[in-house]
């Protein structure tokens, strides 16, 4: 079973004291040439200040992203649960979860970046700032990524549930199989008509991540996760093809 989660714009500072990145700690090694070559273009690219800031879309204030950028090398690591920060993470809570729950997250969890391409939960990622539609001098993100993670993606087997957004799904989609699925989060009205939630949506991803890492099992097909969450009162439901509804 693999749960892709979205990164978020935002990460949490700091690290561990004494560490920096290795590549060759991180999950999917099959990664690391895309990896290397993104961070070093990261690096390099953000000794121009002003050029690093308009490809990456960032305004007057957020100079300090160009420095975390300058410094990926060299700058402390934690996990990638807790660096990322943001409305599903906050949902999620890592920090509060159990070591035994946090080492299920590790085996069963991963978050999409543009940067890493997957990375598993507890991998020990720096601070960065680059994302799914940042503009790299002679780099693409969608032709970096999309091959190597749809091929990666088509190689995991067992259940595989996606919850990225739809620009990061982009950058590598899951194989077309019956246990290859979208997670979308709705809302319903009164008659039981659902619509697609924006903001919230992305609490109700981390609320429903925080609840199978603290039950602990490993589904190995929709049926199995369908009759767990409404077992535990988790509205999760069949939606279009190839989806699931997870309705909050």
């Amino acid at each position: 079973m693999l749960i892709l989660l979205p990164p978020s714009e935002t990460k949490r500072p700091g690290g561990i004291e004494g560490t920096r990145l290795d590549l060759a700690a991180l999950s999917f090694p099959e990664l690391t040439p895309q990896r290397r070559a993104l961070v070093e273009a990261l690096r390099v690219g953000a000794r121009d200040e002003a050029a690093t800031m308009t490809a990456l879309k960032l305004g007057p204030t957020q100079a300090g992203e160009v420095r975390r950028n300058r410094s990926i090398r060299t700058s402390p690591v934690m996990p990638a649960i807790d660096r990322y920060d943001g409305v599903l993470f906050d949902a999620l809570d890592a920090a509060t979860l159990t070591p035994a729950q946090r080492a299920f997250a590790g085996r069963h969890v991963a978050i999409s970046s543009a940067a890493f391409g997957l990375t598993g939960a507890l991998d020990p990622l720096p601070a960065y700032r680059l994302s799914h539609d940042s503009r790299l001098p002679g780099m693409r993100l969608a032709a970096i990524w999309r091959e190597p993670l749809t091929e990666l993606l088509a190689s995991t087997t067992g259940l595989i549930l996606d919850l990225r957004s739809e620009a990061y799904a982009v950058l590598g989609p899951v194989p077309d199989r019956p246990n290859a699925l979208y997670v979308r989060v709705v809302s319903e009205d009164g008659s039981g008509r659902r619509r697609a939630l924006n903001h919230f949506n992305k609490a109700g991803k981390g609320a429903f991540v925080r609840r199978v890492l603290e039950a602990g099992r490993v589904h190995e097909c929709a049926e199995s996760l369908l009759d767990w969450a409404k077992d535990s009162g988790v509205r999760l439901q069949r939606g279009a093809v190839g989806e699931l509804d997870l309705v909050v």
